[in-house]
């Protein structure tokens, strides 16, 4: 078989060499102009008005636009209609573009941008979750609350209670390609977009509203983006409408790319939050009753916004099992960056949370941090009894307790923990710190409709195989493991088929790759449309040799037809010759899913995937300075299709989980404009970060839910691993003094060292 096979990424060759072809490499027209817009220094105001006389006769300019030129849709929000690709009587962030420059080169387009004259009449800006609450600046009308039992009522009884609270920063996707596109005119006002896009169908539709035609006159490929993680589901939506517009005004292709400053300044961020809590607990520190509140920092315009709190509310059991539960989400407009989908999308931050929560209860209570979370679990599958999450879904596929007990005994978590506690109490500087935290993350979009995926596969008479999804390729390895779906259906090599690039011309109405279901939604479409090819094969040769459907099998390149073998490639000119189509779509949707996001109740998940982590830390508490020494990982990704790729997304998936909550921190000064735009002022982990021990395994089950192949999602899940990292970080701060640390996230060098001294006092 294809699938379980550790095979490499598909363009491996090409990354490594340097051939991969991103937007910015496809070959251009000899006429192609390029754009670049000019954006908002001021983070909040009313436009006055715009002298833009010098940018037009900069060098190369061909034409300036302003939203007055804009005939149709003059937005590019992906949900609330909220966000103008050209700002019009006010600004609301400091990088809004206000005017598109278009030039015969990026740099003239670039240089014109900055010319312009622009008077703001300023006001006073909402940055913080405090401003916006005092300012009651809010997205919804109200806080949305969920709730199961009666939290109120049992943190009154409770045997003990604490309360707390933590901020927990953003964090920029700094994917390796910037946001780019590129548009080709055609006949009749048509338009070819190449757009570095999770969501191709999103970019067609806003394309042709911004043009004011049609969908089947816009066509978006994708063939690979070097990066995501969410930052390219809706933040390509300005640059490939500029381009459709400004090719549509001129009559030639237009081309756009954000150097890397303009992409920080200008796009979303991972939400950052706020969360307070109160709890409930006994003397073994089992939780009765937890309060809640979400604070979340949403920026200027809806986005996603709204969905992305809703998914931190629906993680913030985590791993835990909660019989009395309340929490209250804000969902807060700030004069900031529109924040926006990140890997985990709100997940990550609703877990920090709960995990502070169990950090909080082994401080106070002097215990093992772990076994107050496992106090908590729920119970692992079968179980006598039947626990639900807080939005009331039973949990019938748990494994958490007995993968923590492989991960305990495989990473000697007992024996480390023990020989820490012994360096620290001999060492006065120099503090270690170890932690396991567990995952337990919903697998489906919130969103239900967005739970379908199409296919289309062509066979061709030679025997080779061509297939297209509505999945993108962001170097996660999704084409290679839809290939290796595709081969085993056919019972052929991988090498015998090609993916091409994501077309909407070939598969229409695509759900983002998002929400890490990129293979659960494509792989079944693609399936389904093998099996339907395979199956009219099937009874071709049936009839032919006069035998039962159920005598051909395909298996090892070879058709098996009775007793007799021919190769697939015989097969297949066998059933083309006897005009059978060799050709079909694939359709899936995902079952069992119900949702009412209002209430808060019902089964938004198919399935959850389970990991954990164990990381071992050291702080100097002279200067908060840290490194991660080890981790251990054991991670859930059901059968796995590519073991390989699977194990490449837990060890990235760590650390930049690892990284948003140490050594990535976004500052805005007190006028909303962003200080870390670029490498020198924004960190993310380098190769020198990763820990020296690092070791990752995957649980060696299937998904009790039929998935492709019975494998899981392992796009996002991982991402949360690296919240043990933080809670390592606390355990070191631990040592350092009876006080409880309350270390705040991204734990920096100097958040480290603040904790430290709190602690010592």
């Amino acid at each position: 078989m294809s699938v379980a096979k550790p095979l490499p990424h598909d363009a491996a060759k090409l990354h490594v060499t340097g051939a991969a072809r991103y937007v910015d490499d496809i070959p251009t027209p000899a006429n192609t102009l390029h754009i670049a817009f000019g954006v908002s220094k001021p983070a909040a105001g009313r436009l006055m008005s715009m002298d833009l006389s010098a940018v037009r006769t900069a060098p190369g300019v061909v034409a300036v636009y302003t939203a007055d030129d804009l005939a149709f849709a003059n937005d590019v929000s992906p949900s609330n209609h909220d966000e103008p690709l050209l700002a019009t009587d006010a600004v609301h962030y400091a990088g809004q573009p206000l005017f598109m420059v278009v030039a015969t080169s990026h740099l003239a387009a670039r240089h014109a941008a900055r010319l312009g004259q622009i008077e703001i009449e300023k006001t006073d800006p909402i940055l913080t979750i405090e401003q916006a609450l005092n300012a009651d600046s809010r997205f919804e009308d109200g806080p949305r609350i969920y709730q199961k039992g009666d939290a109120a009522a049992a943190l009154q009884q409770a045997h003990q209670t604490l309360s707390g609270s933590i901020n927990i920063g953003g964090q920029e996707h700094f994917y390796l390609e910037g946001q780019a596109a590129l548009a080709l005119p055609q006949d009749n006002g048509d338009m070819v977009v190449h757009s570095s896009t999770q969501h191709p169908t999103e970019i067609q539709h806003k394309v042709a509203e911004a043009l004011g035609v049609h969908m089947h006159a816009i066509r978006v490929e994708t063939r690979r983006m070097g990066g995501g993680f969410g930052g390219k589901e809706s933040q390509g939506n300005a640059l490939a409408i500029a381009c459709a517009v400004a090719a549509s005004k001129t009559g030639q292709p237009c081309k756009m790319r954000y150097d890397r400053d303009d992409d920080m300044i200008i796009t979303g961020k991972r939400h950052d939050f706020r969360i307070d809590y109160t709890v409930g607990f006994d003397a073994k520190g089992k939780i009765t009753a937890l309060d809640f509140t979400h604070f979340t920092r949403c920026g200027w315009g809806m986005d996603l916004s709204l969905p992305v709190a809703d998914r931190a509310m629906l993680h913030a059991d985590n791993a835990y099992h909660l019989d009395h539960i309340r929490i209250t989400s804000h969902r807060l407009r700030t004069n900031t960056q529109s924040a926006t989908a990140f890997r985990g999308f709100g997940g990550p931050q609703g877990i920090v949370g709960i995990e502070r929560v169990m950090d909080h209860i082994a401080h106070h209570l002097d215990a093992d941090p772990l076994a107050v979370r496992r106090a908590n679990y729920y119970a692992d599958a079968p179980s006598d009894q039947v626990q639900t999450t807080p939005y009331h879904q039973p949990v019938k596929d748990g494994i958490i307790n007995a993968l923590t007990d492989r991960l305990v005994a495989s990473s000697d978590y007992a024996a480390r923990r023990a020989a820490i506690e012994a360096w620290n109490a001999s060492q006065p500087i120099l503090k270690r710190g170890i932690a396991l935290t567990p995952v337990k993350f919903g697998i489906s979009f919130t969103l239900t409709h967005l739970n379908q995926a199409g296919a289309l596969v062509h066979v061709y008479n030679d025997g080779s195989i061509h297939l297209n999804h509505g999945g993108t390729e962001m170097g996660q390895g999704l084409f290679q493991k839809i290939a290796q779906v595709a081969a085993c259906r056919f019972g052929v090599n991988v090498s015998a088929v090609k993916i091409t690039a994501t077309d909407t011309g070939k598969v229409p109405n695509t759900s983002a790759t998002a929400a890490s279901s990129g293979t659960d939604l494509n792989g079944m479409a693609v399936q389904a449309a093998c099996d339907t090819i395979r199956d009219r094969i099937t009874a071709h040769l049936a009839q032919v040799h006069g035998v039962a459907p159920e005598a051909v099998t395909f298996a090892g390149g070879m058709v098996t037809v009775g007793s007799e073998k021919i190769t697939f490639a015989e097969a297949v000119m066998s059933a083309y010759l006897a005009r059978v189509s060799l050709s079909s779509t694939g359709f899936y949707k995902t079952p069992d899913i119900e949702w009412d996001r209002i209430t808060g109740r019902g089964s938004p998940f198919f399935y959850f995937a389970y990991g954990a982590a164990v990381t071992e830390v050291v702080i100097d508490t002279l200067t908060g300075e840290n490194r991660i020494l080890r981790a251990d990982i054991l991670h859930d990704a059901g059968a796995s299709l590519n073991p390989a790729l699977d194990i490449g997304q837990i060890e990235g998936g760590y650390v930049q989980g690892a990284g948003w909550l140490t050594t990535e921190e976004l500052v805005w000064d007190d006028q909303g404009a962003l200080k870390t735009h670029a490498p020198s002022t924004y960190k993310i982990p380098a190769i020198s970060d990763r820990p020296d021990i690092f070791n990752v395994a995957l649980w060696d089950q299937p998904n009790p839910a039929q998935t492709v192949y019975r494998s899981k999602a392992v796009g996002e899940p991982p991402l949360m691993l690296g919240i043990s990292a933080f809670m390592a970080l606390s355990d070191a701060v631990r040592a350092c003094g009876a006080t409880y640390a309350d270390l705040q996230a991204p734990a920096t060098a100097e958040a480290v060292l603040d904790a430290s001294l709190k602690a010592r006092a």
